[in-house]
Parts: structure tokens; sequence; C-alpha cells
């Protein structure tokens, strides 16, 4: 990891406060639900703060459960076991030491550790999550989640731990953290939980009333990297739109299929939207004039353009809408209930819909990536129909990596099937449902990057038709800022495929700034 400003972890960077003369955004958790951006912002290093309404809707939900304690009821992880033991109470002194055991149980996982983004993700999810007042934590453990995050401890926790069914592995590992225990990650260098709290000026958390169970059943990593992808999932249906449009330009495409009365002729908004954005990067381009068609009609791949990539909107919508139910739920198991005064066993900490979203969005992304593969057949046709003119005037880039983009399709349709239907078993069969939502959010994550890379050789193979015809024909404003993209990547780079892709890709997508 590298040192202060910034830690990297698992090729994800992010930025934290660390000498405190800096001003830095304040994000307030308070009863209004938490917009993804603002959950994103804490990510990229703002700080976090509980307003004073959020504190006392807390302590209502911590009340209730003083009230259970007091009265002596059965009350799962809180006077009973977990998991199979469900109906086995626990003893008064069992009790008393009970959501320590389960914080010091319950960690467990493999792989290289979380990335530093996600785990701060998760660590935000779960304090919003707690500021709704189902949880029946503590004031005392959403204030050192807060702290955590303002002073950059990063617990380290490995990638792979949850069937989806609250990520119970990975928040016990950061709930460790928290009572001191386990590891972090502190300005660039790992230590133990404890000494990370120490030189951030943080006291451990001392655990009571529901709090271990509170920290640790909860779907922190699936919901907090479900942020993060759906604002990535965005910006790459934008690009998606650049190099398709870039590829209508080197074809000579027949733009009819982006009239607004397509659109109106199916009102899909995702669709619309796509024609849309397509119409606003040919703007000025001869394709919108009278006759700039080469064809009567293109073949499918560009003719289905605002439809497919349609549909990519519309499944990021339904990821992100997903995202934001689950972020702004009480998803605690048992679920405190302030009105009724009572605490309720239940399955919120299931997050099928934000499982199925991801599934789903993956089967879009792969449609739009198949489509880009289609495209690149008909460029490459385009550059040998125009070789009688003479050898192209530059190194075709695009075309060497014509190949490799057709086996990076085959890795992002395999990514396509479905996750959320293969959890087995669990416990002696009483967990017997799960979603697999890390993974199927993690999957999500690995098609948008194999999309990217697709979509990058598509401009490199569109420019080098744009370069070797035998007139550089005029471009629109977005398609003519893309090629100027790719001109300015080959040109950074040395002078081999790989190196002019990675150039490429550094510069598209574009991310917003602070955002790595």
């Amino acid at each position: 990891m590298a040192g202060s400003p910034a830690a990297v972890c698992g090729g994800y960077g992010v930025s934290w406060p660390m000498t405190g003369g800096e001003r830095m955004t304040t994000v307030t958790i308070t009863g209004a639900p938490l917009a993804i951006e603002d959950l994103l912002a804490v990510v990229h290093g703002a700080q976090v703060e509980l307003d004073d309404k959020t504190r006392a809707r807390i302590a209502a939900g911590r009340a209730v459960v003083d009230r259970a304690l007091a009265g002596g009821e059965a009350v799962y992880g809180l006077t009973t076991q977990v998991g199979h033991g469900k109906d086995t109470r626990l003893t008064e002194e069992e009790i008393r030491g009970e959501q320590r055991f389960l914080v010091e149980s319950h960690s467990g996982g493999i792989g290289p550790p979380l990335p530093a983004t996600i785990v701060r993700a998760a660590l935000a999810v779960r304090l919003n999550g707690i500021a709704r007042g189902g949880s029946g934590a503590s004031v005392a453990a959403a204030e050192i989640l807060a702290a955590m995050l303002n002073a950059g401890v990063h617990p380290v926790v490995p990638e792979t731990a949850s069937v989806g069914a609250a990520d119970i592995g990975q928040m016990a590992g950061m709930a460790q953290v928290a009572i001191g225990m386990g590891r972090a990650e502190y300005r660039g260098e790992v230590v133990s939980g404890g000494e990370a709290l120490r030189r951030a000026g943080i006291a451990p958390l001392v655990l009571g009333g529901k709090d271990g169970l509170a920290l640790i059943s909860a779907n922190g990593v699936s919901i907090g990297h479900a942020a993060l992808v759906a604002a990535r999932a965005a910006r790459v249906a934008e690009a998606a739109d650049v190099a398709a449009a870039l590829s209508m330009e080197a074809t000579g495409a027949n733009v009819s299929v982006l009239q607004p009365a397509v659109g109106r002729a199916k009102p899909i908004p995702g669709q619309i939207a796509a024609a849309e954005h397509l119409r606003a990067l040919l703007a000025g381009s001869p394709l919108l004039e009278p006759g700039g068609a080469r064809s009567v009609q293109d073949a499918l791949s560009f003719r289905v353009v605002p439809q497919v990539h349609g549909a990519l909107r519309e499944y990021v919508t339904a990821a992100r809408s997903a995202v934001t139910a689950e972020l702004n739920a009480a998803a605690d198991n048992p679920l405190v209930s302030v009105p009724d005064q009572a605490l309720i066993s239940n399955g919120n900490f299931q997050p099928v819909v934000l499982a199925i979203a991801h599934d789903a969005l993956r089967i879009a992304l792969a449609q739009v990536g198949q489509l880009s593969e289609r495209r690149m057949s008909h460029l490459w046709d385009a550059f040998f129909r125009q070789q009688a003119s003479g050898p192209p005037p530059r190194v075709p880039y695009g075309l060497q990596l014509r190949y490799p983009a057709a086996a990076v399709f085959t890795e992002l349709k395999q990514l396509a099937a479905p996750a959320s239907l293969d959890t087995p078993p669990l416990d002696l069969g009483v967990e017997d449902h799960g979603t697999s939502a890390p993974l199927s959010v993690r999957k999500a994550d690995a098609a948008l990057g194999l999309l990217e890379d697709l979509l990058a050789v598509e401009l490199l193979l569109a420019s080098d038709v744009l370069a070797a015809a035998p007139a550089r024909p005029a471009l629109g404003a977005g398609t003519g800022a893309a090629l100027r993209t790719v001109e300015q990547a080959i040109a950074a780079a040395d002078p081999y495929p790989d190196a002019v892709h990675h150039a490429l890709r550094e510069r598209f997508p574009a991310r917003p700034a602070g955002v790595p």
C-alpha cells in the first residue's frame, strides 16, 4: 500500500485526511435516506458524522434491547445461541460474553484482502444501517465506525467469506478491529487492530447489549461494493455509446436508427437516453445529413445499438435502485421495532433483489459487449477494403488487438452466468438459502472491466479505419473528441499494442476527478 495521503489496496485507490490541515467534505448521517453519491464521498475520503436526532434514534433502539435483556425473554443472538443453536438459551454469564464471542468467532475468509474502497464502503453502509434505528446497537458502536472512517483505520479482511446472507465473515473482521482485535491498515502500514486504534487515538469499543450481532450481521460488503459498481456501470454505459458512435463514423453507418421517432414508438427510457446520447456524440457529422449513409440499412450490431445500450441503462437503473433500498434499510435480525417495543426475527438480511439485479446487469453488459465484438468484424472488413489505396499511414493497433478482443468477449460472456442460485445449504440445513450477493456484485465489477477493455479495442480499430481512409471524413463533436483521445494515447505509449491499449484505458472511460 502507498502511504499518505492515499492508500491503495487491491488495485483501488482511496484518500483520507491525514494531517488535519485539509478542508474535507463532511457527510452527515440523518433520518433522511443516504444517497449513493454521499456514500461514495465517504469512500473517497469525506468525513462522516451523526446528527443528534440520529443518536437519539439509535439510543431508542438500544433501550428496547436493554428492556428485553432485563426481562429475560428468548431473543435470537441475545439470550440464545445463533445458527442451529437458535433454541439454546444462554446462561447469565454466557449472555455477558456472547456479543464478544460472536465477533471473535465469526471472522473467517480466504483470498486477497478487500480493497480499501470496499472496506470503507462497508463501514459506511453499516454505520448508515445502524442509524436507521433497527439494529439495537449502541451509540458508541455507531460512533466508533465513524471514527475509524474519519481516521483512516481500515480493517484487513479477505475477499471471499460470504454467501450473501449477511456478510458475516468480513463484517466480523471489521468488528474485531473496533474492539481492538484483528488486523488493520493505518497510514500505509498493516498492524494489529488494537495498535491501529491506539495510533489513531480511538478507544476500543466495549461491546454490550446487541452490539456484536449488530456489527457482524449485515450486508455491508455487498451493498458497499454494489454502490461502487453502480457508479462505474453508469460511466461504462456512456462509454459504450462513444465506441459505437466512432464505429458508425468509420463505417458510414445509417443513423436513421437514432431518430426520435424510433424512441417514441417504443418509449423505453434507457433506449431513448442512449439514442439521445448517440445523436449528441454525432452532432456535426456528415452522417446526420441527407445521403450521409452508405447503405439503407446496416448490420444489426449497428442497427440495434439504442435498444441494447438502452437495456444496459435500464439494468444499471435497476441495480442502483436495489443498492439505494438496501443502503437505507433496517436489515438486522432480530429487528428492533421501537414503535412495537419488540425484537422481531426476520429475513431482511437477505439481499435478494440486489443479487438478482447484478446477475441481470452482467447479462446486459455481455449483450453490449457482443455488439461491440460484432462491430469489430465490420471494422476489420472496412479496413482491408481500404488496402487497395495503399498501406496504412500508421501501425494499426486495433487490428492487432482484434483477436485478443474476441478472447475478452468470451470471458465476458462466461461472467454472465447467474450467481444467485448457487449457494448450498449450510449449518445443519438451518441456513438453506443464500443469495451469493458478494459474488454477483464482484462478477459485475469484473464484467465492467472486461467491457471497458473491449470498448477500448473497438475505438482503436475504428481509428485504424479512419486513419487508413483515402480522405479522412469530418466527425461529430463527440466522436471527434473520442478520436483525439485515441491519438493522444497512441502518442503517449510505447509502440506496442498492449502499451497503447493500456494508455487508452487510462483515459477511457473518463472518471470524475478524485475517483481512482
